[in-house]
């Protein structure tokens, strides 16, 4: 799977689903986090999008190969609501499906590290690329 790099925004990881992010981007983009995240909790959490339930469910299920992360599937919350999570469980981190304040046909994962300390969406695109998963340069809004 080659992941579009015009994806990975300053703050966030975002396109519109499902022609620039899928399940299978999502999938790619959370087997690699897994591994960023390395052991410990990874909360995950999903907002209301009609397209949410199925990358949640992509996310999820990557995160899952990787036996030594405990993953706090914490279903349909608000973005605060993770970063509480990820603090109050002290979590390696937290992936959140959500394109935030974009408009419906969009979606994507913000992703935080310990402490709901921001990661961006360049900081995860250079670590996806490490990891030798295949991105593609484009130009992308």
């Amino acid at each position: 799977m080659t992941i579009n790099s015009g994806l990975f925004k300053a703050y966030d990881v975002r396109g519109v689903y499902p022609g620039e992010i899928n399940e299978g981007a999502v999938c790619e983009i959370s087997r690699t986090l897994g591994k960023f995240f390395k052991r410990g909790t990874v909360v995950l959490g999903r907002d209301a999008r009609i397209s949410s339930p199925r990358l949640y469910n992509a996310a999820r299920n990557a995160l899952l190969e990787n036996k030594s992360i405990k993953i706090l599937a914490a279903g349909m919350i608000t973005t605060p609501e993770l970063y509480f999570l990820v603090n109050y469980f002290k979590a390696n981190g937290g992936i959140m499906i959500t394109a935030s304040h974009n408009p419906p046909k969009y979606n994507g994962m913000k992703v935080v590290g310990a402490g709901a300390g921001p990661i961006s969406g360049e900081d995860v695109r250079r670590y996806v690329k490490t990891q030798n998963a295949k991105v593609k340069s484009t130009s992308q809004r």
